[in-house]
């Protein structure tokens, strides 16, 4: 089966977004969509990891080529920070159990990648040519506190980020998530005001895994 992968341009035309609609988090953009499907399928052995967590490694080593299904405009976010804001026609309604059930285990995948490059790399990271950048703690305490602080609250379980950063919050948070998830699924719901819940969980793996490869990118040791 080939991966089915949406584009997404930026209004402006700065940047553009590929992403894997059924692989939640494996998405990446650049400058045109040429660049930009690329550098997806360039990250396709970094992404392998979170599918043999999920238990998914032979469905996605059986995987075929990227396949563009959909090619659209997106939302300002898109030319400024070249990632996906918005949801795609195919991410709209609630899902079925199966499909949820399995882009979750994902999720959970994404979050032990993360889990797993924080506790290995250096605490300093290589800075920028400028010397700017965050440490392995700033990067850690940004994703934790960004989910937490505004990606969960939109289907009401929001965590502070001070209790993200004990072991036993991080656990908490995370069972309430997975769990609103369902609960919001089943009865068909958004995510706060706009976001579809397809798209919420999407953009929560990408968040995750963008700065967990972003550390493995910087790291010192």
């Amino acid at each position: 089966m080939p991966i089915r992968t949406v584009i997404q341009h930026g209004p402006k035309g700065k940047r553009v977004v590929a992403f894997a609609i059924d692989w939640p988090g494996w998405s990446r953009g650049a400058k045109t969509a040429e660049a930009a499907v690329d550098t997806l399928e360039a990250y396709r052995a970094r992404y392998r990891t979170v599918a043999r967590h999920a238990g998914l490694e032979s469905e996605f080593d059986a995987a075929g080529a990227l396949d563009i299904v959909e090619d659209e405009v997106g939302v300002g976010s898109t030319d400024f920070w070249g990632i996906s804001f918005a949801a795609s026609s195919l991410e709209q309604g609630p899902m079925p159990d199966e499909e949820l059930e399995r882009k979750l285990a994902l999720l959970e995948a994404a979050w032990r990648v993360f889990d797993d490059v924080g506790a290995r790399v250096s605490p300093e990271m290589m800075k920028g040519p400028r010397g700017g950048g965050r440490d392995r703690d700033e990067i850690i305490a940004h994703t934790f506190g960004t989910e937490g602080g505004d990606f969960a609250k939109k289907i009401g379980v929001p965590t502070p980020r001070e209790v993200m950063l004990t072991p036993k919050g991080l656990r908490t948070h995370r069972q309430r998530y997975l769990a609103a998830f369902r609960e919001y699924n089943e009865a068909g719901k958004k995510a706060g005001r706009s976001w579809t819940l397809p798209f919420l969980l999407r953009h929560t793996a990408y968040h995750v895994l963008d700065h967990a490869w972003e550390m493995e990118d910087k790291d010192l040791s």
